[in-house]
């Protein structure tokens, strides 16, 4: 079962993303190869200069010597929670999306086994922990708004599972890829015209 819906990523055709000139990141989207696939999550360390204290999948900017964004996500993954990259079984990628910070990041779908022993950077990650794929299935607990320079609202969905709240853009890789694997149909509706009125206030 497993398999057949990862051929879903295969098979699936992303969109290209913000058009724009934007620097580049990747993240590697790690799930566990069990009758119960499980995400694998991070929560990044206080203090950092950027997303200090968030869920996050492994990832970073992309390196010049990076041959692909896939290697920059695979090299992420192994310097962040020491992930082999052979431990990985690469299964495609999801839409880049562009963070606040103005860095367009894809995300890449790997397989992982379920018997890899993680090892957090401590430099840039307090912990790893893990979601049963199928929570996310549900629509998020929370979807706030945002506008953009250019006027557009934007959907800033939330998780929230045991003491970890799953929010931005890590939550808008989850919900394209339930939707994609899954059939999970998890919609993000548009703000009323009143909520547009309040952010262009705030």
């Amino acid at each position: 079962m497993l398999d057949y819906l990862l051929q879903r990523v295969r098979d699936y055709a992303p969109g290209s993303g913000p058009v724009g000139c934007f620097s580049e990141a990747a993240v590697l989207m790690p799930i566990t190869r069990t009758d119960s696939p499980e995400l694998v999550l991070t929560l990044r360390a206080s203090g950092l200069s950027t997303h200090s204290g968030e869920v996050a999948f492994p990832g970073g900017r992309r390196d010049p010597t990076d041959l692909s964004l896939k290697h920059t996500a695979l090299r992420e993954a192994e310097e962040e929670v020491g992930l082999p990259p052979g431990m990985v079984e690469m299964m495609g990628s999801l839409t880049p999306l562009v963070s606040r910070y103005g860095i367009k990041v894809t995300p890449y779908v790997g397989l992982v086994p379920n018997y890899v022993e993680y090892r957090p950077n401590d430099a840039e990650i307090a912990s790893v922990f893990f979601v049963p794929l199928k929570f996310f299935c549900q629509p998020p607990q929370e979807i706030q708004w945002r506008m953009d320079a250019q006027g557009q609202a934007w959907p800033v969905p939330s998780y929230y599972y045991d003491n970890y709240k799953i929010w931005g853009l890590t939550a808008l890789m989850i919900i394209e890829l339930v939707n994609v694997v899954c059939d999970a149909g998890v919609c993000l509706q548009q703000p009323t015209s009143l909520s547009l009125t309040a952010m262009r206030r705030s």
